[in-house]
């Protein structure tokens, strides 16, 4: 196949772990005699310094044309002080605005080489594999009227939630069609009970659910869904969200994994006629200003957003299962990122992924 990806590394040790992640999909395309073409835009901060804007118009001319993206990490310090629609981060939600993905997929799955990495005991964690599904591209994060207004006797601040019944329907439904082809539960999380979104929410998934009587449903308040990740985070096969709330899961999600740097992530839209996705593709990690080129990065993340890749936007599933064997065969080796804690001495960001490209 003819593989035609956009690479945006972004900022902070966004370079770094794309630079591996690059490697990985350079070693997968000549194993199996595939087309590699790669091009490569600017995003967030850096895009800033360049060109002015965090979402340069070439950067979405270039995002439309690929048939894939791959992108590190957006964001930094110098930019923590800037007006919302200006920092780095407006960026990340204006290429997703403009590729049309809504639906996130975060899959968190523990390694038996990484459960002391976990803060949660072994037990708990261990044989933890789940996707959370995040709606992406409406909610709090989009809805106006949104901003800071300085017009009254003191500053007030507003956003507004909101969803239609399509923008629920179809999340809802990438959501089911994974949970058919893994273990048959979905757990959809709402606030039902206090939230008017989340009462059309629920009256979606319900309605959904009809056409997928193989698939158990259960509903989790969000605050009760925290929870149970901790207590119990085995119970969850497939989950389903909002934007707000699965930005805030998935991330909670990456303690079951034993670091923030495991996890990648596939933000999916339309179909193509293939069947092939629609694919932003990134780590979930920021950019880690602190740590930045300092080859201390875990690219893990980044290796397992290539899997993601290969799977979703080009149906490769057998490329995209030797990346995670060999992942997990360099994670029981223990060459690993400080982050996870090795028993000797750690191992540099450009060694994890020479490692992966070995195991290939």
């Amino acid at each position: 196949m003819n593989l035609n990806i956009l690479v945006l590394p972004g900022d902070g040790i966004g370079t770094e772990v794309t630079r591996e992640a690059v490697r990985v999909l350079r070693v997968v395309a000549e194993k199996w005699n595939h087309q590699l073409t790669l091009r490569e835009g600017l995003l967030g901060g850096i895009a800033i310094h360049k060109t002015g804007t965090p979402f340069p118009a070439e950067t979405e001319k270039l995002s439309l044309e690929a048939d894939a993206v791959l992108m590190g990490a957006v964001g930094l310090p110098e930019f923590d002080e800037w007006p919302p629609e200006k920092r780095p981060e407006r960026g990340l939600l204006g290429i997703r605005k403009a590729m049309g993905v809504y639906a996130n997929l975060r899959p968190v799955k523990s390694y038996k080489a990484l459960l002391e990495s976990s803060p949660l005991k072994n037990h708990l964690v261990d044989g933890v594999d789940m996707i959370i599904v995040r709606e992406l591209n409406s909610g709090i994060y989009y809805g106006t009227p949104r901003g800071i207004y300085e017009d009254g006797p003191e500053p007030r601040a507003c956003n507004t939630m909101a969803y239609t019944w399509s923008e629920i329907e179809r999340v809802t439904r990438v959501g089911f069609e994974l949970a058919r082809k893994r273990r048959k539960k979905l757990t959809s999380v709402d606030k039902s009970n206090v939230l008017e979104t989340s009462q059309l929410w629920r009256r979606v998934v319900v309605e959904i659910a009809k056409e997928y009587p193989d698939v158990q449903l259960n509903h989790l308040l969000v605050d009760n869904a925290a929870m149970q990740l901790v207590l119990n985070p085995k119970s969850f096969d497939v989950m389903v969200t909002e934007n707000m709330f699965g930005d805030i899961l998935s991330d909670e999600g990456a303690i079951l994994a034993g670091s923030i740097g495991m996890l990648p992530s596939a933000s999916l839209g339309a179909k193509k006629p293939s069947g092939a996705w629609t694919g932003l593709y990134e780590p979930v990690h920021g950019s880690a200003p602190d740590i930045a080129g300092q080859n201390k990065a875990n690219p893990f993340g980044a290796i397992g957003s290539v899997a993601a890749l290969l799977e979703y936007s080009f149906g490769l599933t057998e490329e995209a299962a030797a990346v995670n064997r060999a992942m997990e065969q360099v994670l029981g080796s223990g060459r690993v990122t400080a982050d996870l804690k090795p028993a000797g001495t750690p191992a540099t960001t450009e060694e994890v992924g020479e490692a992966v490209c070995n195991a290939l």
